[in-house]
């Protein structure tokens, strides 16, 4: 009798994130579909117009950063070049690490430390 060939945990996650990357990609191309026939084919921030094999960057930006919110009327998208859309993760990225630093205690700490305080010590022996 032939022994049943038990995948392997890498197989398993390999398949698993296969398997996600392919729905994102679905549900990515329902919605982009959507919004390009909706909108103007123009950045929503830098005004730049896109044309022909230029569309494939602008890409859908979700304004509540929710990729599951939807809706059939487009509220919750804008068109955003790759560059601004980066942009726009990125300042939201650096507005949450300034929320979680303290209320300035690590700047002035930083500014306390004298690495040259000793030196005039050391130079006089």
């Amino acid at each position: 009798m032939p022994l049943k060939k038990i995948p392997k945990p890498a197989d398993k996650r390999d398949r698993i994130v296969a398997e996600a990357r392919r729905e994102q990609a679905r549900r990515e191309k329902g919605y982009r579909e959507r919004a390009l026939k909706m909108f103007p084919w123009i950045c929503g921030r830098c005004g730049r117009e896109f044309t022909g094999q230029r569309v494939r960057e602008l890409t859908v930006h979700h304004k509540d950063h929710d990729h599951d919110n939807n809706p059939p009327d487009g509220s919750n998208w804008e068109l955003l070049c790759i560059y601004c859309h980066d942009n726009e993760h990125s300042r939201d990225q650096v507005a949450e690490w300034y929320e979680q630093t303290d209320s300035g205690d690590e700047q002035s700490r930083a500014f306390d430390h004298k690495p040259f305080a000793g030196l005039a010590d050391l130079l006089k022996k």
